[in-house]
């Protein structure tokens, strides 16, 4: 089954890095468009036909992956378990992360575009005089008609044909930025929350291994103080705070152990993370062992 499966894998994985080469093209035209005041036809037609690409690809991978995902929640509500049932969950999340980061990435580019485009419009606009506010400007963008910019300075001699030019041409551009990103913003969402489901958990883990260690740390420091400190009150206070710091340990091994165990089921990169824990708990072993030896001692 393994070898049946090894050609969607590939031919998502290919599809993906499709993506991210058309989403460094794009970038490639933006700044074309932007370096040029008149941009021209031929640029412009290449890079909207470059955001129907990314969509359609976009879905296509989005689809494939939701193929995938259902035919594995299929076989788990069969109780099915197997390693080959594993590697397939690894393959499928990690394709997934790698396609949410590249829409991801696409998203960015759109947006700076868009404050880029934005920003042209704004310099534009003060150069005729007509200052205007970020709230005007934006609420400017959400009309459809680029003549909102010009109606009420299109009798000044000051203004050139090309400043108008290029103030109707970034409206447009930008109009066509947020239909794309409207296009794309729920199969964004979609995927995205898919990864988070999925990483989530990872991230809990290593949040608590990471504090149950600084703790186990704080415990060692003040075990090997104390053996050196000869006044009774000053032992005391220390052992307190080594028994505060070990507890705290002990609170974020059990939360990583419990988060441990739910992720089990997303990935098995959670394998090690239970090693990780494994050996904070021998860590706290060896301190208590040592606190509890310069107590005796």
């Amino acid at each position: 089954m393994a070898e049946r499966l090894v050609s969607p894998v590939e031919e998502i994985r290919g599809y993906i890095d499709s993506l991210a080469e058309k989403v460094e093209e794009v970038k490639r035209k933006h700044s074309a468009i932007l370096a040029a005041p008149n941009p021209d036809e031929k640029t412009k037609a290449e890079l909207e036909e470059l955001m129907t690409d990314i969509k359609k690809l976009a879905n296509k991978v989005r689809s494939k992956l939701k193929s995938i995902q259902q035919t594995i929640e299929q076989e788990e509500g069969q109780n099915r378990s197997s390693a080959d049932l594993r590697i397939r969950k690894t393959q499928h999340s990690t394709l997934s992360r790698k396609f949410v980061e590249v829409m991801s990435e696409y998203n960015a580019t759109q947006s700076s575009y868009r404050e880029r485009c934005k920003g042209r419009i704004q310099r534009q606009l003060e150069i005729t005089g007509r200052n205007t506010t970020n709230e005007e400007l934006e609420s400017m963008l959400e009309s459809d008609n680029p003549a909102i910019f010009t109606s009420g300075i299109i009798m000044d001699s000051n203004i050139t044909q090309q400043a108008m030019n290029e103030i109707e041409t970034r409206h447009n551009e930008i109009i066509k930025l947020e239909n794309s990103i409207r296009e794309l913003h729920d199969m964004f969402m979609d995927m995205a929350m898919l990864v988070e489901s999925q990483g989530g958990l990872m991230n809990n883990i290593e949040s608590n291994v990471r504090n149950a260690q600084e703790y186990v740390e704080k415990a060692k420091e003040d075990t090997k103080a104390a053996v050196k400190v000869q006044k009774t009150s000053k032992v005391g206070e220390m052992i307190d705070r080594i028994e505060y710091n070990v507890e705290h340990a002990v609170d974020y091994v059990e939360r990583a152990v419990s988060d441990t165990k739910k992720a089990v089921k997303y990935q098995s990169k959670a394998r090690r993370k239970k090693i990780m824990i494994l050996i904070c708990c021998v860590v706290l072993g060896i301190v208590i062992a040592s606190t509890v030896g310069g107590v005796l001692a």
